[in-house]
Parts: structure tokens; sequence; C-alpha cells
């Protein structure tokens, strides 16, 4: 591993040579600005999950041959991992296939047993589909209703908005931790406190600061919080879901198979108990050896300054990058001037789909869409946007990149 505790906020010292993935099949320097999306992997958590795939191979929590003990408590390693990364317990992790199925798991098994005529659930107007879709299920199933927190003018959710709107009728509060759009920052603590205020339950989806900001379950106050791996620099087909650890104990199974049982008769089945009853069938083996990689990966990139260190390195891209932008008259940015790892605009003339490919034959990646976030666009007024988003990998040059292909792009579009 080449990015050792030598890193300093607010740069971070990234070898590109850690991620093969960051070089055009001609070997030049792809500048991958869509690490919001998915990130680029490390030749570690690569290696990890081929080992994992090969010579370390076997099933978890059945075989009681020695290669499927081994791989049983790499496995469980995993989970700890995780609990350590998020500030939580073991018991507390349940490994999904992503965090969109972390929130249908919510949605469907403590929501199902929770929320039922007559309650209401609050999103936020800026939600990712994700945190959107699962509850309007729900709500149709049992007869909830939906409200929706306004945002401010500069794309933070209004905390003064939600508490005036939250109600003994709330069950639950489910909101972005940090905007996949504008990359604003949810005061998490102060939306908990607003909502248990009024016994409701609140949900972080937290794709996106999991992946540069530090956690501590504890500390944010949330009852739920859901990530996926392959924004944390590990593979996709994992996620996790943290749970309080009493609020687990009381959920019903969301689905029925092997692993999640603790005794099955044709008269009644009994299950086991969390996280295990929520993971049936054969769980994502290799997904989560790998995710540990990346956990160890990230973390030593972090080194002394830690998580905070990280976050510092993005935020300087994104000052730099706003700068850069505002200098362009034909240029409107959005969200606040601080924000996490991303930097969302849209460009006088010219549709961000158009951006994107000019950009790409400029050797530069940007998201260019509605980035699963419909309703934010009819808020903002905008069908699209162009998002740079950036990673641990991320310097000045994706900057001087980017610059360089929106000038080519002004000069086509005149």
């Amino acid at each position: 591993m080449n990015m050792q505790a030598n890193i300093a906020p607010p740069r971070v010292d990234a070898d590109w040579t850690d991620f093969p993935g960051l070089y055009t099949p001609e070997g030049e320097r792809w500048h991958y600005l869509d690490t919001a999306a998915t990130a680029q992997k490390p030749q570690t958590v690569i290696d990890a999950m081929s080992r994992a795939l090969g010579m370390d191979y076997a099933t978890v929590h059945r075989g009681v041959y020695s290669r499927s003990a081994q791989m049983t408590l790499g496995f469980e390693a995993a989970r700890k991992r995780v609990a350590d990364f998020i500030g939580g317990k073991e018991d507390e992790v349940v490994f999904v296939r992503g965090a969109t199925e972390g929130i249908n798991l919510v949605a469907q098994s403590w929501g199902g047993a929770n929320i039922g005529a007559g309650d209401r659930i609050m999103l936020s107007q800026l939600e990712h589909h994700s945190n959107i879709v699962p509850w309007q299920l729900l709500a149709k199933r049992v007869g909830a209703e939906i409200d929706v927190c306004p945002i401010t003018e500069d794309g933070e959710i209004d905390l003064d908005a939600l508490e005036a709107m939250l109600t003994p009728h709330h069950k639950i509060v489910a909101l972005a931790h940090v905007s996949n759009v504008l990359g604003s920052v949810l005061s998490a603590k102060r939306a908990a406190a607003a909502a248990h205020a009024v016994g409701a339950k609140l949900l972080l989806d937290g794709c996106q600061s999991a992946p540069r900001m530090r956690l501590a379950m504890d500390e944010l106050g949330c009852d739920f919080f859901v990530m996926s791996g392959h924004k944390l620099y590990g593979p996709t087909g994992i996620g996790v879901l943290w749970a309080r650890e009493d609020i687990l104990a009381e959920m019903p199974p969301w689905q029925g198979g092997g692993a999640m049982i603790d005794q099955v008769a044709f008269e009644k089945t009994t299950y086991a108990p969390a996280p295990q009853r929520f993971e049936a069938g054969t769980p994502m083996i290799t997904e989560a050896i790998a995710l540990h990689a990346a956990l160890d990966y990230l973390e030593a990139a972090a080194g002394e300054a830690g998580m905070a260190g990280l976050y510092a390195h993005e935020n300087s891209l994104v000052r730099q990058t706003r700068e850069e932008l505002s200098r362009i008259n034909s240029i409107r940015l959005l969200g606040p001037e601080s924000s996490a790892g991303i930097v969302s605009f849209v460009m006088e003339g010219v549709h961000p789909h158009d951006l994107g490919t000019i950009l790409d034959e400029e050797n530069v990646a940007i998201r260019a869409g509605h980035h699963c976030a419909q309703p934010l666009m009819e808020h903002l007024g905008i069908p699209a946007t162009a998002r740079a988003s950036f990673g641990i990998y991320s310097d000045d040059s994706d900057i001087v990149a980017l610059m360089r292909g929106i000038e080519r792009t002004q000069k086509i579009f005149g």
C-alpha cells in the first residue's frame, strides 16, 4: 500500500498506481470525477476479493471443515471492521446488498410493524429515489401519509421547517446525511433531536457521508444508518444497515430462508437473533472480505488526520472548483459554498449530457443527469445538472482537466 500516514489535511497525496481504474487503455491519466456515483477500487481491494474467490473460498456458517471455519472468521471479522468504522456494535451491523436494500428492509420490517393508517413519514426535498420509493410503497400498503421538508436557498434541509412540521403522528424521519446532488451536509444531531421530540425514529442515508466523514452512531443520534460498499472504495453488491440493538431485536424478519432461522418445522419456525435474522440465504462472502480491505485502505490513507483529513481534502477541491467555475458567466452553481466532495452546476445553452460527452473526449468523467433525485430537479427548475465529485485519489490536475474541457465546450457551443 503506497498511501500511508504522511497525509496531512487539507491535501491527500494519493498514489494513482494504487487504482488501476484511473488510467485509460492507452495508459493516460483518466480524470475520474464521478466518485459520488461509485468509487474506483484500490488494488488491495481487488486482490482481497480475488483471493477470497480463489484459494480462500468456502461457504460460511455451515461447513465443519477448516477452510469454511476460516472464511466464517473472515466474514465476521468484516462485520466487526464495519462496526469499528461507524462507531457501532457488531450485533447492530446487518449486511445487505446496498443502501437501497437497507432502506427497503427498514421500511418493510420496522415500518410494516410500526406504521399504520393515519401515521406520517417525513422525507426531504433533496432525497435520492432510494429514500423515497420504499416509503411510498409502505405508505400505499398501510394507508400512511408522506410529508416533504423543504430545503433552504443554498440547498440544505431546512431544519427550522422540519421542527415546525413534525407532529406525534410522524413515526419516522428519513433524510440524506449528505445530498448526492448538492453535497450539503445535514446537522444529524439536530434532526435526531427533532424526530425524537415527537417520538419518531431517524434514518440517515449515509451513502455520501460514509466515504468522507468520521462516523460515530451515538454522536449522530440516529436510529438507522445505511451505506453502500461500492462508494467506500469496496465492491458492489454489499452494503450495511446499522440499527440500534433494541430496535433490531424487535424487528420481524423481512426475507425467509437459510441462515436466518433457529428451528424450522411445518408447524412453526423460530428465527435467529439479529443481525442474522435479516441475512437470509448465502451471504455476500467475498464482498464482505473486500469491504474489510477497503476500510483498511481508507483509514490507512487518512493516516493521523483521520477521516477529517479526507473531508478537508475533498472540501478544498470543492472550493477550488467552485472558484474556477464562478468565473464563467454562463455557469450557475448549485448547493452550498462548502460541501462534502460534490459540485453540481448547469451551463447556459449546454445540456449536461452534451457537456459530459465533450469532457469524456478530454479523459474527464463527470455525472450528467437527474442523479436519481427528480423531485429535487423539479424544485430547482432544471431537468439535470453536471456533477463533479471527488475522492481520495482526486487532486488539482482533475480541476485543470475539467476546466480545459469546459473551455472547449464553450468554443464548440459559442
